[in-house]
């Protein structure tokens, strides 16, 4: 069963085209994370939130992400992460065209 990391946090900016210039390298380097498989990134300027929704192949390369994104997220000067971990019913994510193979 694979696993959804869903992340959110508030965040001043940049946004757009803006915030894919900036994170482009941190981008490349979450490809690399153990587990990953896809993340769809989320922002909001109006709200001023961002964060994304993250596939791992288990529950333990999510926990393990999300510990490190955490820290890097401090680091930052990011602050109020909210984050949780789901497991993916496959059966009716197919049946919804969901990207699950």
């Amino acid at each position: 069963m694979a696993y959804i990391l869903q992340i959110d946090f508030t965040m001043e900016g940049p946004f757009g085209e803006e915030m894919a210039t900036a994170f482009h390298d941190l981008a490349m380097s979450i490809r690399e994370e153990e587990g990953f498989q896809w993340k769809i990134w989320t922002e909001n300027p109006d709200t001023k939130e961002a964060g994304g929704i993250y596939v791992f192949e288990t529950k333990e390369a999510a926990e393990k992400y999300l510990d490190m994104h955490t820290k890097r997220l401090a680091q930052f000067g990011l602050e109020n992460v909210r984050a949780k971990v789901f497991g993916i019913n496959e059966t009716l994510t197919k049946v919804t065209d969901g990207p699950v193979e």
